[in-house]
């Protein structure tokens, strides 16, 4: 077992299809990671906010751009961004010559938090890798890298 409270046992694996695969993995791989951030922070922060955080990292884009290229109701981005602004690790700026627009960028504790997370994913992907091999691990992003077209 590569982690803690697994989801579904193996002999259950075995009968899903690829979607249901795919979430299943992702759920475990995502509990993990959770815990390995919690485990060792004082700042609890939700798969949603890493999910934007990683959207604006090294990087300043406009609340709008997040809404329309993140998939996450506008209304729930607003709520995570209003969060993550109260635990210090996003400030929002207004936009210059633009009185509606505001934009949103990582504060330096949020570039902390989010490089720190960043070494922690990679300490789950190289336990990945021990398990079922490192060219499989990277035969697998390969593939979900690749453009299925659907």
């Amino acid at each position: 077992m590569i982690g803690v409270n697994r989801l579904i046992s193996n002999s259950e694996l075995q009968n899903l299809d690829l979607i249901d695969l795919l979430s299943e993995r992702h759920s475990l791989v995502r509990k993990i990671s959770e815990k390995a951030w919690n485990d060792q922070s004082e700042i609890y922060i939700s798969n949603s906010e890493w999910y934007i955080m990683a959207r604006i990292y090294k990087k300043q884009p406009s609340i709008s751009y997040v809404t329309k290229n993140v998939e996450i109701s506008r209304q729930a981005i607003h709520k995570f961004i209003k969060n993550l602004s109260e635990k210090g690790l996003v400030e929002i700026k207004n936009v210059e010559n633009n009185k509606k627009e505001k934009c949103i960028q990582l504060t330096a504790l949020g570039e902390e938090c989010y490089e720190k997370n960043e070494a922690l994913k990679a300490q789950l992907e190289n336990r990945i890798a021990e398990k079922i091999g490192t060219e499989q691990v990277q035969i697998l992003k390969d593939l979900l890298k690749l453009d299925w077209k659907i």
